[in-house]
């Protein structure tokens, strides 16, 4: 029997700018953030039983891995040689469809229980790269790179994407004490949305490839607009500027309505304003690709004021920490 464990991860600054459509014209550039809420699973192959089980949210049980509906562990499976006599289940903190990465966070922490059971330990770059290649290339799936190396890596980390799609990952060192300040007054809450983030990066990437010249302008400038403020707000937690922070999350939330309207929700609007004029949050942002899931809040207060207002709201606070050990096997091999 395999057991991974693999983190969810926040987007810090940089987002959308890991998409094919936008690097290859200038790189892109990700900040963010791998959490202590993590996709587990649990893999082995029976000795006698032949067919391919999944547990999990979608069961399946198949003679074959080539008939399985699960697409990314059909895949993943046919790409390891793997066609029968083969069970998994997976176990995830937090539902899928909310923003924080969970699609590429499972089928990363699945590749590693998948080279684990051939008794390898690839290097965590190739791993992510693997999980790039099925989702991106494989699969067609119309999503960036950002997902897979934060899976892998965890951390606070940065990813710099070069016009070829080369990923050079960088780590980012700060105190104790400053990281502890950044999270206790950057709330996170979970809005009970859920959404296909792929839908809206659909959007931004038919812009990018568009003919239509002034829509194609409109995002690419947007997006060049978000990656430099990745680099600002990278700059701003490694100089411990909380404030700095909240302000350029405001920023961000303002140029990311620009790349899509599926961004946000309308209530979601209208909250937001509310408690940045109420409550004197100083910006935030939607997770994931915006489609909604969680709404990150920055309160330079004590936060107990907002907390309760968002608790009235159904809206309850996330807690969480930063992971720095990304992807893990944490049991065994298959003897």
């Amino acid at each position: 029997m395999i057991s991974t464990r693999t983190p969810l991860r926040i987007t810090l600054g940089g987002g959308g700018t890991d998409l094919d459509s936008y690097y290859r014209h200038g790189g892109g550039f990700i900040f963010a953030i791998g959490i202590n809420k993590y996709i587990h699973i649990a893999a082995h192959r029976p000795a006698f039983h032949g067919d391919v089980v999944l547990h999990g949210p979608d069961p399946e049980s198949c003679t074959s891995a080539a008939d399985l509906r699960h697409e990314l562990v059909r895949t993943a499976l046919q790409a390891h040689g793997i066609n029968d006599r083969f069970e998994v289940a997976s176990i995830s903190d937090i539902a899928g469809g909310t923003g924080m990465g969970s699609s590429s966070c499972f089928l990363v922490g699945f590749l590693n229980a998948l080279h684990a059971l051939k008794g390898h330990t690839p290097d965590r770059q190739a791993l992510a790269e693997e999980a790039c290649r099925i989702e991106i290339q494989a699969l067609a799936k119309g999503i960036g790179k950002q997902d897979q190396y934060m899976a892998a890596f965890g951390g606070l980390t940065t990813l710099d994407i070069a016009r070829d799609g080369t990923v050079q990952v960088g780590s980012i060192q700060i105190s104790e004490a400053v990281e502890a300040a950044f999270i206790d007054h950057t709330h996170i809450y979970y809005t009970g949305l859920r959404r296909d983030a792929a839908v809206i990066l659909d959007d931004q990437n038919n812009a990018m490839l568009s003919d239509h010249a002034d829509r194609h302008q409109a995002v690419s400038e947007s997006l060049g607009a978000i990656k430099a403020l990745g680099y600002r707000i990278r700059d701003a937690w490694v100089e411990g500027d909380l404030n700095g922070w909240g302000e350029m999350l405001h920023e961000h939330w303002v140029a990311k309505k620009t790349l899509s309207s599926k961004i946000s929700w309308p209530h979601l609007d209208q909250l937001y304003d509310h408690v940045r004029a109420e409550y004197g949050v100083l910006g935030g942002k939607v997770s994931g690709a915006g489609g909604g899931g969680f709404l990150m809040l920055f309160d330079p207060s004590d936060g107990r004021e907002l907390e309760a207002y968002m608790a009235g709201q159904n809206m309850p606070r996330l807690n969480y920490r930063i992971d720095r050990g990304g992807t893990q096997v944490l049991l065994g091999r298959d003897g």
